[in-house]
């Protein structure tokens, strides 16, 4: 993951294009439709980005109700922020993927 957010590889010498902190950042939560997910991700975004604005949340099903995910807008303050926001997410057991 930090390649992605520092431009470190690429494929054909070319650079990705470097993300210029802070910014807006919208992260894709996917896990377990079950009743600890919601309010485990909601912990974990407040404890790495104190104060997000809970408005930008959009949640949805997938189509037999099974998994949920919610993306969630933070204001990204570095590639720090964001390898330690995605450890603690995976480290959950009930997150599938972070994007």
């Amino acid at each position: 993951m930090a390649e992605l957010i520092t431009g470190a590889g690429g494929a054909g010498g070319e650079e990705p294009p470097k993300i210029e902190f802070p910014c807006d950042y919208p992260v894709k939560v996917l896990g377990r439709n079950v009743t600890e997910f919601r309010p485990l991700v909601l912990e974990i975004f407040e404890r790495h980005a104190p104060g997000f604005d809970q408005s930008t949340i959009t949640v949805r099903d997938s189509r037999k109700g099974n998994f949920l995910s919610m993306t969630i807008i933070i204001t990204a303050t570095g590639p720090e922020q964001l390898e330690e926001l995605h450890q603690d997410l995976r480290a959950t057991g009930l997150v599938q993927m972070v994007l």
